[in-house]
């Protein structure tokens, strides 16, 4: 069984290497891209602790992220009009078109493997990650 988990280590350590290489030469963070993209997707205004939320991480990281995006000109903060303790972000043209020129560098490789793995195997791909992403944050909450 111990070989088992080694091998499925090595796997998974190994897919998150090659995926990290889909894009080179990024002005900002991957994390960073990742807020910028999820803030470009929203229809409803952003929030630091929808960010926080959805990517399950502390806030103050959120708000170190934020900051530096604003400060880059990738993000406006604007105070939140029913909440005076927290503001709305929002991405700036800079930042669209930064989102712009990496989308399809970031959903080619989805697109392949999707093509590669065929629809039946994709599938059983994403709810297999998908179930497994359930299982981390849960035991994240505890």
């Amino acid at each position: 069984m111990q070989e088992n988990i080694m091998l499925a280590a090595e796997e998974i350590a190994m897919f998150c290497r090659l995926q990290m290489y889909v894009k080179k030469g990024l002005p900002i963070r991957s994390s960073e891209m990742g807020v910028l993209i999820y803030v470009q997707k929203q229809v409803e205004p952003v929030t630091p602790l929808m960010i926080s939320n959805f990517f399950q991480i502390a806030k103050p990281s959120v708000t170190t992220m934020i900051n530096g995006l604003t400060k880059k000109n990738y993000l406006t903060k604007v105070p939140s009009p029913t909440d005076g303790r927290s503001y709305i972000v929002s991405i700036t043209d800079k930042g669209q078109r930064l989102v712009a020129s990496t989308h399809d560098d970031y959903f080619k490789i989805i697109e392949l493997l999707k093509d590669k793995m065929g629809v039946e195997d994709f599938t059983v791909f994403l709810n297999l990650l998908k179930s497994a992403n359930d299982i981390l944050k849960e035991v994240k909450k505890q």
